[in-house]
């Protein structure tokens, strides 16, 4: 009999192919895709910003809502004002660069290589954060993440009672 690929789950679970899919790094207690690694570049060349990239709907579906409850704003106003929120997120978007350039492996796409530098979610050092789908895929893939930890315990549930793939 034969099994469902990871690519195809992923592709049912985004409703498109994914385009720089690398491999699954974070699956979810039934066994499914929950944050996927990204080449930082598409086939194509175009840089690809979200190395780890929440696929698991009811995930999605959690966070968007807190993004739509303003929760981008919020906790770009906890890091500004936390030290330890604010050393956690240097400390991510130095290994989000670190993973990237790993994952490159001497490719620099269509931008030179200048994506290759940047924080968790294609973010620059400083500011707002941009997508707080990307800073929980960050946690989930890199345990000890506490800026990403931090919104992951926000939600009201992190895992569905039944698998939503």
């Amino acid at each position: 009999m034969a099994t469902e690929s990871d690519r195809d789950v992923v592709a049912r679970q985004i409703g498109r192919t994914p385009r720089a899919f690398l491999r699954v790094a974070v699956r979810c207690p039934f066994g499914r895709p929950a944050v996927t690694e990204q080449s930082p570049y598409s086939p194509d060349g175009e840089p690809f910003p979200t190395t780890y990239y929440v696929t698991c709907r009811h995930l999605v579906a959690a966070i968007s809502r807190l993004e739509a409850a303003g929760g981008v704003e919020r906790w770009s106003d906890a890091v500004a004002r936390d030290e330890s929120l604010q050393a956690s997120r240097a400390e991510a978007d130095a290994a989000s660069a670190r993973i990237r350039t790993a994952l490159a492996a001497g490719e620099t796409g269509r931008d030179g290589g200048a994506s290759l530098s940047s924080g968790v979610g294609g973010a620059g050092r400083l500011g707002s954060l941009k997508c707080l789908h990307a800073h929980v895929g960050f946690a989930l893939a890199n345990p000890g993440y506490e800026l990403g930890e931090r919104i992951l315990e926000e939600l009201p549930q992190r895992w569905p009672d039944a698998c939503c793939s």
